[in-house]
């Protein structure tokens, strides 16, 4: 693999690197709030994206690198899930069919500007909410020229509508949120149970190289890890809800251990929230109390409220 950013710019500027021909991954370090991951796939003079980005100006910077080279605008973006940092840049690519998974689309008209009301200070640019025009159930393949795109729904995991984008020809998987590396998972709008069975989807695509929805690109051994945080989380969940405590109270008292170098570690306590809903047999992916929730995540933020990076 190969990146096509410079050391100077490779802090804070979105980079890509080549997966295969006429497939890269764009990559907006640091991975942390807002800052996610979008694929480009090009062949047979078309071109399709996986995801956007959060703002106007980092969704232009993707369309620069997209139709580099001459290549053609992207005809098709594919939304992972309905958050604002995959699906705010839709806007940009009016001449795209945006498609997703149809909780995606229901989604995503439902939350309207999501990231306007957590972060209010951040420039967004001109930020007009665009949702899937094309969505299915469980399985859609897509032809992008000769390259062959299958999009999967897992059922629900990071959110009620993901998609795991899947090339099986190069080798390549886009999970969307699906995958956190190096920061740590967020089950808030998902499912504990459903994100352990979305690592086994996963791992059955066979896909060598893996396209995180935020961090590095890298390898099946990340779902190692994120099984063994998922196993983690629901043993200390079962722990607490047994004895009666809060998810706030539990995650106060909880040690990391091997998971206290994952960023955003504040997610724990939204994670516990998510795991208490499932022992208490609400079903995969109930709506929570979003304004409890994330009070608890800013009191675990040291009393501050989470930065938006983009």
């Amino acid at each position: 693999m190969t990146s096509t950013t410079s050391s100077a710019s490779a802090v804070t500027e979105p980079y890509t690197v080549e997966l295969a021909p006429g497939v890269r991954a764009f990559v907006q370090p640091d991975g942390g709030w807002c800052l996610n991951n979008a694929g480009i796939i090009e062949s047979g003079g078309r071109t399709a994206l996986v995801d956007t980005a959060a703002t106007e100006r980092r969704a232009r910077l993707l369309r620069d690198y997209a139709t580099a080279h001459g290549a053609a605008p992207p005809a098709v973006v594919v939304n992972t899930h309905h958050h604002g940092d995959h699906t705010y840049g839709n806007c940009v690519f009016p001449e795209a069919t945006i498609i997703g998974h149809e909780g995606c689309r229901r989604e995503t008209l439902a939350v309207g500007h999501q990231l306007h009301g957590q972060w209010p200070h951040v420039d967004y640019g001109d930020i007009v909410i665009t949702p899937a025009t094309v969505t299915y159930e469980d399985a859609l393949t897509l032809h992008v020229g000769d390259t062959e795109v299958r999009l999967l729904h897992p059922g629900p995991a990071h959110t009620v509508g993901d998609t795991i984008a899947h090339l099986p020809e190069q080798g390549v998987v886009f999970t969307g949120d699906l995958v956190f590396n190096g920061g740590t998972p967020f089950l808030l709008m998902g499912s504990l149970a459903g994100s352990l069975h979305a690592l086994d989807v996963l791992r059955g695509l066979d896909a060598p190289t893996v396209v995180p929805g935020h961090g590095p690109v890298t390898d099946p051994g990340v779902y190692d890890t994120l099984e063994r945080y998922f196993h983690w989380l629901g043993e200390v969940a079962r722990k607490g809800h047994t004895a009666g405590r809060t998810p706030l109270e539990v995650a106060r008292d909880t040690d990391l251990g091997e998971f206290a170098a994952l960023h955003e570690s504040e997610r724990l306590v939204a994670n516990l929230h998510r795991a208490y809903a499932e022992l208490d047999g609400q079903p995969l992916g109930a709506p929570l109390d979003l304004p409890l929730v994330l009070g608890d995540m800013q009191t675990m933020n040291g009393g501050k409220p989470m930065t938006c990076h983009a």
